[in-house]
């Protein structure tokens, strides 16, 4: 890994310290403050039930698209290239994309100078089609960022110390993306991590099957969420503010643990991920869909199922998936669910191996259209 330019990490401190919009280093665009003529911050709120868009009640269908901040000519990428524009203009209205909004696709892979310009475009591309976006500040797994699990120590006070791509700590992105572009029309809400859960690698490796969980986990959790999201709030006080659990038996987050983790008052829409593949399998027992909505009405929150997915391709048609997606989303809804988000977009789907590949042409497009509301 490229270490970054002494000067890149001035640009990124100065940016974090006075909110400015650009860095004339890596960006190459003005050192400039934003003009703000209107405050879109509360354009989405939250219920004990559910969401409301603009003052109206929403059901938020939609996908996931992990890699549009992709710019091969300036980061390393996740994933192919997306054309922005013809995915969100696709998109039916109050639809609602999820993507990563990491830290690693605004460092240049040639300089290691910070560049913004991969992800101004993703906010241009929905603002210009009128589409809801969800960003997420980082993954647990650590893929396409610096590979690297995100341990317990990670969450305990690793998110303040340890650096990543760019020269920065988790909280300095905070301060630097949400800063840069909490003033976007587009944003429903910030997601801190994508699937957290306070494991340690095992002897092993970090691979899941090996991975140890030590007392304690939910605890650890309750505090990161309660500290990074007291963080991200003192930046944008109105915008939800999204768990990205994966709901099942993670560490810190089995059975009650969950409820423990959700009772922070930094949480606002609660998840779960959803990866049975047929209609009726949730997870283990007491760790499993209808376990997490009643939990959810005990916490007074919302939970979205936020990754549905489902193998498609060599494994099943497409059109197959589609009617049992459709299936799933209104069984989901007519259980107390808050919006569902399919895994995942992607421009290139691999039509000849068994993935969760979501193409352009997928049947699942017309679910999603069918479903939002």
């Amino acid at each position: 890994m490229r270490r970054p330019r002494s000067a890149a990490l001035v640009c990124l401190l100065v940016v974090v310290a006075l909110g400015l919009t650009a860095c004339s280093i890596g960006d190459r665009r003005p050192l400039t403050s934003p003009i703000v003529t209107e405050d879109f911050s509360t354009r989405v709120t939250v219920t004990d039930t559910g969401l409301r868009l603009d003052n109206q009640p929403w059901w938020p269908t939609g996908f996931n698209a992990y890699q549009l901040g992709t710019d091969w000519s300036i980061n390393e990428g996740c994933g192919a290239e997306v054309d922005l524009d013809a995915y969100f203009a696709k998109l039916p209205a109050h639809a609602l994309t999820r993507f990563n909004l990491f830290s690693m696709f605004v460092v240049d892979k040639n300089s290691g100078l910070i560049d913004f310009g991969p992800l101004d475009a993703v906010f241009d591309a929905a603002t210009r089609h009128r589409q809801m976006v969800l960003p997420v500040l980082a993954g647990g797994t650590g893929q396409c960022e610096d590979d690297q699990f995100k341990q317990r120590s990670w969450y305990d006070a690793g998110w303040r110390t340890q650096k990543s791509l760019g020269g920065m700590t988790f909280a300095d992105w905070v301060r630097a993306a949400v800063t840069r572009w909490k003033d976007r029309p587009t944003i429903a809400g910030w997601e801190l991590v994508g699937e957290p859960e306070a494991s340690v690698c095992g002897a092993q490796g970090c691979d899941w099957q090996v991975r140890e969980c030590p007392p304690g986990g939910d605890e650890i959790l309750r505090s990161f969420f309660d500290d990074a999201g007291g963080l991200l709030r003192s930046l944008d006080p109105n915008r939800p503010i999204f768990a990205g659990f994966v709901g099942g038996d993670q560490c810190g987050l089995e059975g009650s643990d969950y409820l423990q983790v959700a009772g922070s008052e930094r949480l606002d829409v609660l998840d779960f991920h959803d990866y049975g593949g047929n209609l009726t399998d949730y997870g283990p027992s007491g760790s499993d869909l209808p376990t997490r909505i009643r939990q959810a009405s005990e916490a007074g929150k919302p939970i979205m199922v936020n990754e549905i997915g489902v193998n498609a391709g060599s494994c099943l048609d497409p059109a197959e998936r589609a009617r049992g997606l459709r299936t799933k989303i209104g069984q989901q809804r007519d259980a107390g669910t808050a919006g569902a988000l399919l895994w995942a977009f992607v421009p290139d789907p691999r039509t000849r191996e068994c993935t969760y590949d979501i193409g352009p042409s997928d049947p699942a497009w017309q679910v999603i259209a069918d479903t939002v509301s």
